[in-house]
């Protein structure tokens, strides 16, 4: 797959104002389905604003440490593929048929991060979904700069292919699968789900993404160090007339996976941006039925996933809710399902 040619066209830049304006005239400042931080975790993440977002992060140790754990199996360690990091780990609640699939692929900046950030973590995304019934599953890739684009998305392929055929042991339902990603995993996930030359030629056979604070767009710009060195350079490459081919947010027309954006209120801006674009993208796509867009309060780039499975569960219910309400199927613009 990593031979797809890529052929330049001409991008038109969706600026952060765009994203404001959409935000402001669909109201997304909607009132809370779930519990947001408690108040003394809440003012530490105002403090913090948009500094280090590992600072924010431990705030939740002790709520992760006290969280119900019980009622799930977890099965751990198993192979998709021959590289060591294609592995998965299988989160199973008891007494359950026939689940939804909740797919979680983590952070790290392309070049970093495990399935199991620390004991707690990220096992606390797929214990939350298993209490809530699904069938959650964790999943690692491998990292640049070894494994540059596209192979992120490519892993993600594989990790859906193997839950297509061996989901049913494990009691999922295999036409039922989402894919949720962070950060870097975040890009990955939108890679797969929404550029064709990435899929099956039957379709990316999931029934939706859910995409936390990923880059789904590169332009050239000298006041953002990280193209030029660092994480995103070493995976996405360095070269401006790539930029344009390799962005997820040029290659959505003819995927109709549903999509749910989510950025933080603290988040980096350049990821905020990235996903205005995609927004926007998604929207034309649609015909103007524009996909759920979410800015979760209070959070930043770390904190975002950290707080699962503790009484701070707005963004679990908000995604529970979006699995069920019909956007999780394919749809077409005309709004066909």
């Amino acid at each position: 797959m990593s031979s797809v040619s890529e052929h330049h066209r001409t991008f038109h830049h969706i600026s952060w104002c765009g994203l404001v304006g959409a935000i402001t005239c669909l109201g997304l400042c909607a009132v809370s389905v779930g519990q947001n931080p408690s108040p003394d975790i809440k003012q530490r993440l105002n403090e913090l604003g948009w500094g280090r977002d590992q600072d924010g992060e431990h705030l939740y140790d002790s709520a992760l440490q006290a969280a119900p754990k019980a009622g799930v199996k977890v099965t751990k360690d198993i192979a998709y593929g021959a590289h060591p990091r294609q592995k998965l780990d299988i989160y199973q609640p008891s007494g359950k048929r026939n689940l939804p699939i909740m797919v979680f692929f983590h952070g790290g900046g392309y070049t970093a991060g495990e399935r199991d950030y620390n004991p707690m973590v990220h096992a606390n995304i797929l214990t939350y979904f298993a209490h809530n019934g699904f069938l959650g599953i964790n999943a690692d890739y491998r990292l640049a700069p070894e494994f540059a684009w596209p192979t992120g998305g490519e892993d993600v392929r594989s990790v859906v292919e193997w839950v297509k055929k061996n989901a049913a042991q494990y009691d999922g339902n295999p036409n039922r699968i989402f894919l949720f990603g962070h950060s870097a995993g975040a890009s990955h996930v939108a890679l797969y789900a929404l550029d064709r030359r990435f899929q099956p030629a039957n379709g990316a056979g999931i029934a939706g993404a859910i995409l936390l604070s990923g880059r789904y767009a590169l332009h050239y710009d000298p006041d953002d160090a990280s193209l030029a060195k660092g994480g995103v350079a070493e995976y996405f490459g360095t070269d401006p007339n790539r930029f344009e081919s390799r962005s997820v947010a040029s290659h959505v027309a003819d995927s109709h996976v549903p999509i749910m954006i989510v950025v933080s209120e603290h988040d980096q801006v350049n990821l905020a941006t990235t996903s205005g674009e995609l927004f926007v993208a998604l929207c034309k796509r649609d015909g103007g039925r524009c996909p759920r867009l979410l800015q979760l309060k209070y959070h930043n780039h770390a904190s975002e996933f950290y707080h699962f499975n503790t009484q701070d569960d707005y963004l679990g219910k908000e995604i529970i809710e979006w699995t069920r309400e019909g956007f999780g199927v394919d749809r077409h613009a005309d709004g066909r399902q």
